[in-house]
C-alpha cells in the first residue's frame, strides 16, 4: 500500500470561521485568481470624479474602477479632472466593490527594429502628443511619429487642441525606416475599444429588463437610444398606446428614458426596446370607464369601408359600424357622414376588453326618429318632400332627415295608368302627398300622392252652392235615410221626409240641374223607370230632385234633403 500522509487536522476553533470571510473578499479572491489566469487587462478610461483619497474611472463596466490619487501624482500630470482619459489596468474589486486600478505605461519601442516588431505584430504601443500640426499631430512613441487628424479619434475640431498632451494608445500604421516616417493610428485602438464595450454591454442585456436609456437619434419611425455602449430601437409604435405620426412627437436626441427591453435578436444584435410597456394599458381603463348605454364623446380617427374608428382614449377606439350611422338614410360609406378629426357623440353599444373592442352607435346618439312619428306624421297629415329614389313599384319621398315614406306606383295620379313611377316622378323632385299608412314595427310611411288630386266631387262641390235645388238618383234607401248619385262619382246622402198627399212628379222643377238629369238619363241606368209612372214614396232607381242642404268639402261629404 502507498503511504498516505495522517497528518492531524487542525480544531475548527484554529480556522478562520465562514462569518469572518466576507463575501467581498471571497469574490475578490475569484476575481483575483481569474485575473492572476487571464493577465490584467489595460484600457483607457474617462474620469468620472476625484476625491482627496482616489480617482473614480469609468472603465466601461457597470462598476467604476479606483485609483489612489497617489497613483495618480506618480504620472506627473497635473491635477486630474472629470472628463481626462488615462489609460489603467483593471484590477479585481476592492472592499467598497471598485475595481482597483493601477496606471500603467504601455511598452514604448527603444529601437527601430522595436518599432517594426510592434508594427508587424500589429501592437498597441503608447505615445505622447506633443503638438498639433496642420493636418495632425506629433507624438512622440520613442521617436516623432506623426498622427493625422482623422485618425486621431477626435471628431471636433475645438476637442483637437485638449488631445495635447495626453498619453494616448495608438499602433502603427505606417512605417519607412529609412525615411524614419512613422504614421500611428489612434482610432483604431478606440473602436476596437468601444466595440469590445459594445459586446459587454449587449450580452449583459436581458429580455423584460427596465433600463435607462438616452436618445442617440431620432427617425419618423422610432428613435435610437444608447444602452451604454449599444444601440437599442424604440419604435414609434411601442412609444404611446396613442397613434403617433412621428417619433418626434415624444422624444427628441438627448432625452433620458426608462424603457423595456422586449427582443433581443443575439444574430442581428439588435434589440427593440418599449415605453409603453410601462404604462398601465389603456384597454384595462377602458373596462373601468365604459359601459353599454353611455354616452361618449370621441375623435374620428379614420374611416374604413364598414365604418369609422373614435378614439376615446389614448389607445382606445370604439367603431361605429355602418349600420349604426342612421336610422333610415342609407349610407354607402362612413365619409358620406363623418370627417377624420371631427368631434362626435355616441351610445356604447359593447364592451370587450379581452379582444379590445368598443361597439358604438352614432345614430342612438341623435335619437331614433320613428319613436315619435305617429304623432308628427298621423293618418291623413298632408306632407311634402323631395323624391331621393325611384324603382319599379313607387318613389321614396324624404319627410325629414331620417324619415322616408314610399308612394306606391298606384297611388301616384289617378289621370291614368302608369307603367313606370318616372312617368311622373323624378329624384330631387318636391311633391305633396297624404300619409296613408304607418307600419312603426318595419318603419314604414305609405304615402299617397293621387288622393291629393280634385275629385268628381270636389268639382261639383265647387259648381255648387248650399240651398241649390239639384236632380239625383235615389241609389239605396234605408229607413229615413238614402244614398244619391248627383253625377258621375259623386254620392250624397238625404233624409228622407217626404211632404203630405205629395204625388211623384216626372217633370223637372223649376231651376232644377237640367245638364246632370240629362246626364243621368242618357247612362241608360240599369235600375232606371224609364218613361212610365214612378210608384208612390222614395225608391231606389227615382230621379227626383234634392235640395242641398250641407256641403263639406274638407271631409267630402254632401247632405241632401227632398224637394217639396
Amino acid at each position: 500500500m502507498s503511504n498516505v500522509n495522517l497528518e492531524p487536522v487542525a480544531p475548527a476553533e484554529d480556522a478562520p470561521s465562514r462569518e469572518d470571510t466576507s463575501f467581498a473578499e471571497i469574490l475578490s479572491k475569484f476575481e483575483q485568481q481569474h485575473a492572476d489566469e487571464r493577465g490584467s487587462e489595460t484600457v483607457t478610461g474617462s474620469i468620472v470624479s476625484v476625491t482627496p483619497e482616489k480617482v473614480l474611472v469609468d472603465v466601461g463596466r457597470k462598476i467604476e474602477g479606483a485609483l489612489p490619487i497617489a497613483k495618480w501624482r506618480e504620472i506627473d500630470r497635473g491635477e486630474p479632472q472629470p472628463g481626462d482619459s488615462i489609460v489603467v489596468s483593471i484590477g479585481p474589486r476592492d472592499e467598497e466593490g471598485y475595481y482597483t486600478l493601477s496606471t500603467v505605461k504601455l511598452s514604448r519601442p527603444k529601437d527601430w527594429s522595436g518599432l517594426q516588431a510592434a508594427f508587424a505584430e500589429k501592437r498597441t504601443i503608447a505615445g505622447t502628443v506633443v503638438e498639433q500640426v496642420k493636418g495632425g499631430f506629433r507624438v512622440d512613441i520613442g521617436v516623432r511619429a506623426f498622427m493625422p487628424a482623422s485618425r486621431s479619434g477626435v471628431r471636433e475640431m475645438p476637442d483637437m487642441a485638449a488631445l495635447v498632451g495626453q498619453e494616448i494608445q495608438c499602433r502603427i500604421s505606417k512605417l519607412d525606416v529609412e525615411k524614419e516616417d512613422v504614421v500611428v493610428d489612434r482610432r483604431a485602438v478606440l473602436e476596437e475599444e468601444q466595440a469590445r464595450r459594445r459586446q459587454e454591454a449587449f450580452q449583459e442585456l436581458r429580455e423584460g429588463a427596465v433600463v435607462r436609456a438616452r436618445v442617440r437619434s431620432v427617425m419618423d419611425f422610432g428613435a435610437f437610444l444608447d444602452l451604454g455602449g449599444t444601440d437599442g430601437l424604440l419604435h414609434v409604435a411601442d412609444m404611446s398606446y396613442a397613434r403617433l405620426a412621428k417619433a418626434s412627437d415624444v422624444v427628441k436626441i438627448g432625452d433620458e428614458l426608462e424603457v423595456k427591453i422586449l427582443k433581443i435578436d443575439a444574430a442581428a444584435r439588435k434589440v427593440a426596446l418599449g415605453l409603453k410597456q410601462l404604462q398601465e394599458d389603456p384597454w384595462t381603463t377602458a373596462a373601468r370607464t365604459f359601459h353599454v348605454g353611455d354616452r361618449v364623446r370621441g375623435t374620428v380617427s379614420r374611416l374604413t369601408d364598414f365604418g369609422a374608428f373614435v378614439e376615446l382614449l389614448p389607445g382606445v377606439d370604439g367603431l361605429i359600424h355602418l349600420s349604426e350611422l342612421s336610422w333610415n338614410r342609407r349610407v354607402r360609406k362612413p365619409g358620406d357622414l363623418l370627417k377624420v378629426g371631427e368631434q362626435v357623440e355616441a351610445v356604447v353599444l359593447q364592451v370587450n376588453p379581452e379582444e379590445r373592442r368598443i361597439g358604438l352607435g352614432y345614430k342612438q346618439a341623435l335619437g331614433d326618429p320613428w319613436e315619435s312619428v305617429a304623432q308628427r306624421f298621423a293618418v291623413g297629415t298632408v306632407v311634402e318632400g323631395p323624391v331621393t329614389n325611384v324603382t319599379q313599384f313607387g318613389a321614396f319621398v324624404e319627410l325629414e332627415d331620417g324619415i322616408e315614406g314610399m308612394v306606391h306606383i298606384s297611388d301616384i295620379t289617378n289621370e291614368k295608368r302608369l307603367d313606370h313611377p318616372r312617368e311622373k316622378l323624378a329624384k330631387g323632385q318636391s311633391v305633396r302627398a297624404v300619409v296613408l299608412e304607418i307600419d312603426g314595427e318595419r318603419r314604414r310611411l305609405r304615402l299617397g300622392m293621387k288622393q291629393l288630386e280634385p275629385t268628381s266631387l270636389d268639382h261639383y262641390i265647387a259648381a255648387h252652392r248650399e240651398g241649390e235645388t239639384v236632380s239625383g238618383r235615389l241609389v239605396e234607401v234605408k229607413g229615413d235615410k238614402a244614398k244619391v248619385e248627383l253625377g258621375e262619382g259623386v254620392m250624397a246622402t238625404c233624409r228622407l221626409r217626404e211632404p203630405d198627399n205629395a204625388a211623384p212628379k216626372q217633370e223637372v222643377p223649376r231651376g232644377a240641374d237640367v245638364s246632370s238629369l240629362g246626364a243621368m238619363l242618357a247612362a241608360k241606368w240599369k235600375q232606371g223607370t224609364g218613361g212610365g209612372q214612378q210608384k208612390a214614396g222614395p225608391q231606389a232607381g227615382q230621379i227626383r230632385s234634392f235640395r242641398i242642404a250641407t256641403m263639406d268639402a274638407a271631409k267630402h261629404l254632401i247632405e241632401l234633403e227632398l224637394a217639396g
